[in-house]
């Protein structure tokens, strides 16, 4: 099945990067392009694609503008020298954001998003993405909205209705969030339950050490205390941990 794409760039070098980029990867078929704000929109309404990469300055317009004007079921790559906008591409559900000049590898991550979840551009009905190694997640808290990279979280945690994200360096951010919608949204291959009130990333347990024949306690880079496992959840983790220290 061919993956029909639009390319939407003011700068003739930029789209041809991108040709460039495509031809590495079977199944993608340029149907047409555009330089300006107008002729993208003239463009879109045809609605005879499946993905469009997209660049967020235009010449007569911006690319965010024209994300109304997507035909239903494409997914958006955008594609733009600037990262600040990637807060807004994140509200509009693009599937990916990828800063120029762009990396072979980061390319090819993105098409494995559109291969892994494909779907429309409605951030109702959108599956939720394939996740990368070096994928970002956004955390917003009081102080501002960021985007987190996710080996760098080491444990979230509840927090009535708010949950605390640890980072491998100590930080901690305190977001409005629950931590069943963490553990819906995080990568199970990589996040996995210590308890009702834990989730750790598998990558930053340092060591564990038994505490009884059915219960545990890890060290998390980036978390002061040892990380109790409880009975529900030793056995799922077990198939992760090596070998524990010695009591």
């Amino acid at each position: 099945m061919t993956t029909r794409t639009l390319l939407i760039d003011d700068e003739s070098a930029a789209r041809d990067e991108l040709r460039w980029l495509l031809s590495a990867h079977a199944g993608y078929t340029v149907v047409g392009e555009a330089a300006t704000f107008a002729r993208a929109r003239a463009r879109l309404a045809t609605a005879d694609y499946d993905l469009v990469f997209l660049d967020v300055q235009l010449v007569g317009g911006n690319g965010f503008e024209l994300v109304p004007h997507v035909a239903p079921g494409a997914r958006i790559i955008f594609v733009t020298a600037y990262d600040r906008f990637a807060l807004r591409a994140f509200e509009v559900n693009a599937l990916d954001y990828l800063l120029k000049p762009v990396a072979t590898a980061r390319f090819a991550a993105a098409l494995a998003k559109l291969t892994a979840a494909p779907g429309a551009l409605s951030a109702a009905s959108a599956p939720p993405p394939a996740w990368c190694g070096d994928d970002t997640v956004l955390v917003r808290t009081d102080a501002g909205d960021r985007f987190v990279p996710l080996a760098q979280i080491s444990a979230i945690f509840s927090n009535e209705n708010y949950s605390d994200v640890l980072l491998r360096n100590g930080e901690r951010l305190l977001t409005r969030r629950t931590l069943k919608s963490w553990e819906d949204a995080l990568p199970p291959e990589h996040f996995k339950r210590a308890h009702r009130q834990a989730l750790v990333n598998l990558a930053a347990i340092e060591s564990h050490r038994r505490d009884t024949r059915e219960t545990a306690e890890l060290r998390v880079a980036g978390v002061r205390e040892p990380v109790p496992v409880s009975r529900n959840h030793l056995p799922e983790l077990r198939a992760h941990l090596g070998p524990p220290l010695p009591n």
